[in-house]
């Protein structure tokens, strides 16, 4: 016999499910800003770690920047994988920074290390980018 579910318990379940999958609020592009930026700087700190590699880089105009560039398996296809670039390497980073004005935060559409460019998000990159 089945029991029914309170709508509590349901939203409990929903909760989990999505915290366990690592769909929570900083993935997307909801806290983005729709106009995209472009970021000149040196990496200071490189991760391949899920949920999604980041880059810290250091602006010579506006100080250190948090960098993310998509789930590891857009990253790979995007070209830039482990050793596509090092702490230290210029970088220019397309992207669209957070809405939050005090937060140094952007997620990466394009990134270009030593003359390459990876594309992480092709879809998203706006004429000019």
């Amino acid at each position: 016999m089945l029991h029914a579910i309170s709508r509590r318990g349901l939203a409990g379940v929903v909760i989990a499910a999505v915290l366990a999958t690592g769909a929570y609020a900083h993935h997307g592009w909801s806290w983005a800003e729709a106009d995209q930026i472009e970021l000149k700087g040196t990496i200071r700190e490189i991760s391949m770690a899920p949920p999604h590699p980041t880059l810290q880089v250091e602006s010579t105009t506006d100080g250190a920047w948090h960098v993310e560039l998509g789930n590891p398996r857009q990253a790979e296809r995007s070209g830039f994988i482990e050793g596509s670039a090092k702490t230290g390497d210029e970088v220019v980073v397309l992207g669209n920074r957070s809405l939050d004005p005090s937060e140094k935060r952007m997620k990466a559409v394009r990134i270009t290390v030593a003359g390459k460019t990876y594309d992480i998000y092709p879809e998203r990159i706006r004429a000019g980018g």
